[in-house]
């Protein structure tokens, strides 16, 4: 496989922009909601564009989830449990998801989803991806940073032989993640809902222009790849001993080095950073992580190579 081939792929008719993976993510809420009573913003000539709120009762409660995490249960254990009366919701609706959207894996599932989502950390306009070999998903990125240059757009690649997240979005053939902040939970910025709005409209963008028979050239991304998720320091019990330094904090994306500040103590001791090469946290401090154990995220920066891209001739439609 080289770079200077070209990947003729088929024209993406079907696409969903979800809201509310996460009840009390707003900017994503209130932005489908909007979208569901008026369509002409994100409507995209010859591809339907669906609006959807994936988590409805979280959404009326304004929570993160029912009874568990919706955007961790698009697996095949959870997709394939029988429907009793004590399944939980989520797993409930995932299934209605996959149903609608899916099946995963399958010819017949969407397009393309976009899952919009707010963090309580200082992550900007941040994408989420999870093949480094989707060709499709590589350029279209590539497109979005470009169109909100020099404004930063953070890339997250979430591949990993061992750590398993199976999204709400993975039900898609070309998931990709929009995750926005610094926002707290349950409430809504102007300047976080601006810039989730303006992502979806690039991403549309390039959908629409792929489809009209635009080719785009072989390009390369710079990405931050997940290596570990870094729990905070515990007591045996479970208790938290110590929480993100200031130096540490609101730093997404920065360069940690072995002895930068980590943690500190009740007390006031200085938990140093040991590693032998440098890392970049993010999800730092996640209000929604401290019942995962997570104090944030640490990542590598590759970079990922897309081939020449353009839309099969034969699909192509002028519609």
């Amino acid at each position: 496989m080289t770079s200077s081939s070209v990947v003729a792929e088929a024209p993406l008719r079907r696409v969903a922009v979800f809201g509310g993976t996460h009840g009390n993510e707003l900017s994503g809420v209130l932005l489908v909601k909007h979208w569901q009573e008026n369509r002409a913003e994100i409507q995209r000539p010859g591809m339907e564009v669906k609006p959807f709120l994936a988590n409805p009762r979280a959404v009326e409660k304004c929570t993160r989830y029912i009874d568990c995490d919706l955007n961790r249960v698009f697996d095949p254990d959870n997709l394939g449990r029988s429907v009793v009366e004590d399944i939980p919701y989520e797993v409930r609706r995932a299934q209605e998801i996959n149903q609608i959207f899916g099946p995963k894996g399958s010819d017949d599932a969407y397009d393309l989803i976009f899952d919009l989502h707010n963090t309580t950390s200082n992550m900007g306009g941040t994408l989420i991806l999870e093949n480094s070999r989707d060709d499709f998903t590589i350029q279209m990125v590539h497109y979005i940073k470009n169109s909100l240059a020099p404004e930063l757009c953070p890339v997250l690649l979430i591949e990993h032989p061992s750590l398993k997240y199976a999204t709400t979005r993975s039900v898609a053939k070309h998931p990709v993640g929009v995750e926005v902040g610094p926002q707290p939970q349950g409430v809504a910025r102007a300047d976080v809902l601006d810039k989730m709005r303006k992502i979806v409209k690039h991403g549309l963008d390039f959908v629409q222009l792929f489809n009209e028979g635009k080719e785009f050239p072989p390009c390369t991304i710079e990405v931050f790849k997940i290596m570990e998720k870094v729990d905070y320091p515990r007591k045996k019990n479970g208790e938290i001993i110590a929480i993100i330094h200031p130096k540490l904090q609101d730093r997404d994306w920065q360069p940690l080095e072995d002895g930068d500040p980590l943690f500190v103590t009740f007390d006031g001791e200085v938990i140093p950073y040991q590693g032998n090469s440098t890392v970049y946290p993010t999800f730092i401090n996640e209000a929604a992580y401290y019942e995962k154990k997570e104090a944030f995220v640490k990542t590598e920066k590759v970079k990922l190579t897309a081939r020449h891209l353009r839309a099969s001739v034969s699909d192509q439609s002028t519609s």
